[in-house]
């Protein structure tokens, strides 16, 4: 989490820059060689600096707001623990389940669920979940369990 913070902070600063470049009459083109001199690789992109640069310009210098915007869009409630740990309790009720059960019986789509299975890290063997940190043993055991029930 600390290096996402120490991305944010250095793209703060480099939107202060521009719009005080911007506010003297720098053009984008050199604005970014510039920064691209101070900052090197974490230097924002030519088309990232041009497009701030609009923004700024639009608005009155000083009082452009620096910081990202809220996003729209719909956080991911599926995922979180209580799916995981439903999903993982379903599987390990009935191995045989299907991915289109479980997301029948908790709600959530066929996709997130699959999502949720490469987290706990099942897959299918024998048409069985088991999960993928199996020894060779573990592994024969499922493996031979499932044909003896295929053959019953």
């Amino acid at each position: 989490m600390e290096a996402f913070t120490e991305y944010s902070s250095v793209r703060f600063k480099q939107r202060a820059v521009i719009e005080f470049l911007t506010a003297e009459g720098v053009p984008p083109i050199e604005i970014h060689r510039q920064m691209l001199a101070v900052y090197g690789e974490d230097c924002v992109d030519v088309s990232t600096v041009r497009r701030w640069a609009k923004k700024c310009k639009d608005g009155k210098p000083g009082r452009t707001d620096l910081c990202d915007q809220e996003r729209s869009g719909r956080p991911v409630t599926a995922t979180d623990q209580f799916h995981v740990g439903k999903v993982d309790e379903l599987i390990r009720d009935n191995r045989q389940i299907t991915q289109r059960e479980i997301a029948a019986k908790l709600g959530i789509s066929q996709e997130r669920v699959g999502h949720i299975i490469d987290i706990l890290q099942y897959r299918k063997v024998c048409a069985r979940w088991v999960p993928r940190m199996l020894t060779p043993e573990m592994y024969a055991t499922y493996t031979d369990d499932a044909a003896e029930e295929d053959t019953l």
